[in-house]
């Protein structure tokens, strides 16, 4: 049975015209199908109370990850008059657990969260569909009815609810930070809510769960099943330990931009991409791993990120270190145990390239091409 908001989709305008065939469409009973069940998967509720107490069972995993966050006083400013759309990089499947609760630490109003569909199988599907309120999105579809029925769905959300959403789509498996999609953007401004503000979002952790995992695949070339991802997570969390810092930045007002206007929300997305990164927050594990070479001693290691954090002090980087003796202190024995780095006779030797490049694309896109070390 369709809810409430689901009914208000079907009324709305553009969905209406689709459903006559207005969209050079055929429309009818098969358009109408789709529509119908599409709106079916996208039904989500979130039970408040009870998504708080998910954090018991999950207590084995959040407590390896130290939940910090910075400039919280952008989202208590925003949601006193406006409705909320957080955009954020996507580092990690925690990042789903760590956001919201930090939100939620804090006392803000919990938002929607927008998450890809293969976490909605199995027992965790149900989770999210009738607990946390994710809204399950298939990327790179291309289907007419399912992107105009997304769109009205999201539309009608912002209604009632703030929305969390990943502009990146996936996670990287790079470690870079990838551009911005426009398609939940564009529903959000679909909306057409005059009082809409965009915070842009930054999530970094000392070590990201999933990093041998993704740095060996690289590029996301098939959607595996999530069951699977899972066990892997679970033995690379054997001695897990990190910070993850959540850092939020001054909201976009979303009025200035057309949803109309291709040009205006990619703008838009651009801007939102450069303020995730310039707030991203640079950790020891980073630069450690931008600054290092197949072999290193300890002394040439400690110069060259001394010479890196003059560079990024000077982009103005959010650092969270502030000297080479620092941040091998802080991401030595971590990078080591994690099987990334090997440390004797005073060097350091990589021992897993992949995973050390992983970590050095994290602060990529904060340094010029003739900044980086060599």
């Amino acid at each position: 049975m369709l809810d409430d908001i689901a009914q208000a989709v079907l009324a709305r305008e553009e969905v209406v015209k689709y459903l006559r065939g207005g969209n050079g469409e055929r429309g009818g009973d098969q358009a109408r199908e789709r529509v119908y069940g599409y709106l079916e998967e996208l039904q989500t509720k979130q039970r408040h109370k009870i998504y708080r107490a998910l954090q018991h069972p999950l207590y084995p995993i959040l407590r390896k990850i130290e939940r910090r966050h910075e400039q919280l006083q952008h989202v208590s400013a925003a949601i006193r008059g406006h409705r909320v759309v957080y955009a954020s990089n996507h580092k990690s499947h925690t990042d789903y657990l760590v956001e919201p609760l930090v939100l939620d630490d804090n006392g803000i109003r919990p938002p929607l969260i927008a998450a890809g569909i293969n976490l909605f199988g199995g027992p965790l599907g149900l989770i999210h569909r009738h607990v946390t309120g994710a809204i399950p999105i298939r990327r790179n579809t291309k289907d007419p009815a399912y992107l105009i029925t997304l769109k009205a769905y999201v539309a009608e959300i912002l209604k009632k609810h703030d929305l969390f959403f990943y502009p990146e789509g996936g996670r990287s498996y790079s470690g870079e930070l990838k551009p911005a999609k426009t398609g939940l953007l564009h529903a959000a401004l679909n909306a057409g809510r005059r009082d809409l503000v965009i915070i842009p979002t930054a999530i970094a952790y000392d070590l990201v769960l999933e990093d041998h995992i993704l740095a060996r695949q690289g590029v996301k070339k098939t959607q595996r099943p999530f069951r699977r991802e899972v066990a892997e997570m679970v033995r690379y969390a054997v001695g897990y330990r990190s910070r993850a810092f959540v850092t939020f930045g001054a909201p976009i007002p979303a009025s200035g931009y057309d949803p109309h206007s291709r040009t205006e929300v990619l703008e838009l997305a651009r801007l939102i991409r450069a303020r995730v990164g310039a707030q991203y927050k640079v950790l020891p594990t980073a630069v450690f791993a931008a600054a290092m070479r197949p072999s290193v001693t300890y002394r040439d290691l400690e110069t060259r990120i001394d010479h890196l954090l003059e560079l990024l002090a000077a982009q103005h980087a959010n650092l969270g270190v502030t000297s080479g003796s620092e941040a091998i202190g802080q991401a030595a024995d971590a990078l080591e145990t994690r099987g990334i780095v090997v440390s004797e006779r005073g060097r350091f030797r990589v021992r897993d390239r992949s995973v050390l490049r992983y970590y050095a694309r994290t602060i990529e896109h904060l340094l010029t091409p003739a900044g980086r070390p060599h």
